[in-house]
């Protein structure tokens, strides 16, 4: 191989080396969306149907398994927590094996998982399988990323990047009528030895039609990641910034994930297929979170307003929500969930406002290292939260006591005004050469 021009190759944030190209190169050609983008897409479906699926099949699992609802926020926030475990470790391998090869392995773990889910009778059974989901599907948004960074040019990265996340709210989405539908055909065992299915042609799908990258990773040294680890969590930028971030996507997870539908139908008194419209409605309005508000905070960045600000800001208003939800406005059902997905969506635009206060090179390790934090915090509240509804014995068998409801909304809602108010206090902190007001 001739030598190059060493302009010619540049390293990027993820590590990996590359030799430049043009963008008419690397344009968005119906081949590259076919074989790069609509697998990595399908994969993050998945692992948001998976993420969501519980908040319908609920009733059911309680009532075959015989789950209380602090059991039953605990085998669903499993999925959290095994998610939130591989995070660290999925950086080093994407560096080094590639996001088609990690990926497709993956997948197949979390097929494993669903089958033992469909197949457990105890709750042990289903916490195990459950796991196996959350980790098999924890490659699903950042092999993505990565793989889009190496097939497409920078100027289009934010345009895939969206319609990336708007395919984890298709997920939702299908998680909740076509769940509901496919419900009235078999159980909740049936969907999901269905869903492990899929997992496995998903598997194959990415390692067969992805593209395999002519440019070999050449990750930092070990101890040389372990700094920059270290680095984001011991700065004080990120941690302004990261525990409101948390609270805010983890109380969105907490309840979207598990505890809407069982609202929906004990506080709400809507019935099953009402509670499905519901969801979905909240569904396509997180789709239409992710495109509007990116597009908005893309906008107001342009004119000088920095992307922190209208991130704190769509938080802000996901608060409001939730007090809306929490203290019992006079509010239709509909409109509630459709704010609630909205605004819900505000917190992915904190990651981009941490990556913009780091150095490009840390951007990877930014970014798995809120991911860690708001899944060890959806873990925590959708645990926590089945266990404050449990402190209320059921009015009827198969529901629980609305002020239970209250009492868990309100603990999340508390959590996320602190984390609010340490948001604009820890500005008194912040060092003299650290200037948000650029960034």
């Amino acid at each position: 191989m001739r030598g190059q021009d060493p302009r010619d190759v540049m390293t990027e944030p993820d590590g990996m080396r590359r030799t430049a190209v043009e963008p008419s190169a690397r344009s968005l050609a119906p081949a590259l969306l076919v074989r790069v983008f609509l697998p990595f897409a399908g994969g993050y479906f998945l692992s948001y149907l998976f993420r969501v699926v519980n908040a319908v099949i609920a009733p059911d699992l309680a009532a075959d398994v015989g789950v209380d609802p602090a059991q039953l926020g605990l085998l669903t926030a499993t999925y959290l927590i095994a998610f939130a475990a591989f995070q660290l470790p999925l950086g080093i391998l994407l560096d080094r094996f590639g996001p088609r090869a990690v990926e497709a392995v993956l997948l197949l773990f979390a097929a494993a998982g669903a089958v033992i889910f469909a197949r457990s009778a105890s709750l042990t059974g289903l916490i195990l399988g459950r796991a196996l989901i959350g980790f098999g599907v924890s490659a699903c948004l950042m092999a993505a990323f990565k793989s889009y960074v190496i097939w497409f040019p920078g100027p289009v990265l934010s345009r895939i990047n969206g319609l990336q996340m708007a395919a984890g709210g298709l997920g939702v989405l299908a998680a909740f009528a076509p769940v509901e539908f496919a419900l009235r055909f078999t159980d909740w065992r049936g969907v999901f030895l269905g869903l492990g299915v899929l997992c496995v042609l998903m598997a194959v799908t990415v390692f067969t039609v992805v593209p395999e990258s002519d440019k070999k990773p050449v990750p930092e040294p070990f101890s040389r990641q372990i700094q920059g680890v270290g680095q984001v969590f011991t700065s004080l930028f990120f941690w302004r910034i990261a525990p409101l971030t948390m609270l805010s996507q983890a109380g969105f997870m907490a309840i979207q994930g598990l505890w809407a539908g069982p609202w929906l139908r004990d506080v709400a008194s809507l019935d099953r297929a009402e509670s499905a419209g519901c969801l979905s409605i909240s569904a396509l309005a997180m789709i239409a979170g992710f495109i509007i508000l990116g597009f908005v905070t893309e906008k107001l960045a342009q004119k000088g307003i920095p992307v922190l600000y209208s991130a704190v800001s769509g938080m802000t208003f996901f608060i409001a929500v939730l007090a809306l939800m929490t203290f019992g406005a006079p509010l239709s059902p509909q409109v509630l969930m459709g704010l609630f997905g909205f605004f819900g969506t505000a917190g992915i635009l904190s990651y981009t406002a941490l990556t913009l206060g780091f150095p490009a090179r840390l951007s990877g390790r930014v970014t798995t290292g809120i991911n860690l934090l708001v899944f060890l915090g959806g873990f925590a509240l959708q645990w926590a939260m089945g266990a404050m509804i449990n402190l209320w014995d059921p009015p009827l068998p198969g529901q629980y006591d609305p002020a239970g409801y209250q009492a868990a909304f309100l603990m999340v809602l508390g959590l996320q005004v602190l984390g609010l108010a340490w948001f604009f206090i820890s500005h008194r902190l912040m060092t003299d050469g650290m200037d948000v007001e650029s960034m």
